[in-house]
């Protein structure tokens, strides 16, 4: 099982962890550790994918939360009696022990959060960025969930787990345009490409500067491409380039110890 820790979450109340597809069940496409409900591996394998993931963390497998991902700027605060269903949003956030936010992806970036309330206590979050969800402001709901439960701005740290990167996301030149019409200073996190009617796309160093621009200084990056590393990662991109009927989500998780 392949799974990474940032140190800027590294906190006794804190565990956390971005896994790659090593260590699960799973067979084919989906080898091994695929923890997508979405995908059409078998409810069976997912779930005991899922619940690996939740041993290696040493946290309850009924208390892992994840979403119906649709690339939004939707963030939901997650409570105890909420029943483990999937509603559809692109992050969470929560500040009861015990709970834990599972955020999955395939090529784009997952982010976790936490800080402290004025008395200490944990408020942690979970968004999966995209280009879509942090260009509609993912990050930035999170950030703003995360303080509605009484997190301090600037104890907030936050980490960028692996995604795809610059050498391997090629785009249309028509994809820049919402970026730049955002900020023209996005124009950085574009890089030509070998075909002059593409461009290549920064979707970490993106994600990365939407939050320091949202106040967030202490942010971790694990710089890893998951179109790159076939072996320890899925990635829809790749998958697509084999023309595979489906593909696999690894889940990057946070929760609050008990």
């Amino acid at each position: 099982m392949n799974v990474i820790k940032d140190k800027r979450l590294a906190h006794p109340a804190i565990t956390h962890g971005f896994f790659g597809c090593r260590g699960g069940v799973s067979n084919g496409i989906y080898t091994a550790l695929n923890c997508g409900a979405g995908t059409k591996d078998s409810a069976e394998n997912v779930a005991e994918n899922r619940s690996r993931v939740c041993a290696a963390l040493d946290i309850q497998a009924g208390n892992l939360r994840t979403l119906y991902q649709i690339h939004s700027a939707e963030c939901r605060i997650v409570t105890k009696d909420r029943e483990a269903s999937r509603p559809e949003a692109d992050a969470m956030v929560t500040d009861i022990p015990g709970l834990a936010l599972g955020i999955l992806t395939a090529d784009c970036a997952p982010v976790l959060f936490y800080g402290q309330k004025k008395n200490g206590a944990p408020v942690i979050g979970a968004s999966h960025a995209g280009w879509g969800g942090a260009l509609k402001g993912v990050l930035e709901n999170t950030i703003a969930k995360m303080l509605e439960r009484g997190a301090l701005k600037n104890t907030i740290h936050a980490a960028i787990g692996p995604c795809i990167a610059l050498e391997s996301y090629e785009v249309s030149k028509d994809f820049k345009a919402p970026f730049f019409r955002q900020d023209p200073f996005n124009e950085r996190f574009f890089a030509p490409a070998q075909d002059k009617e593409h461009l290549k796309f920064d979707l970490s160093g993106y994600v990365m500067q939407r939050l320091r621009l949202s106040g967030i200084s202490k942010i971790g990056n694990t710089a890893i491409d998951t179109y790159a590393h076939d072996t320890n990662y899925f990635s829809y991109r790749r998958s697509t380039h084999k023309n595979e009927a489906d593909y696999g989500r690894q889940i990057s998780v946070i929760a609050i110890k008990d």
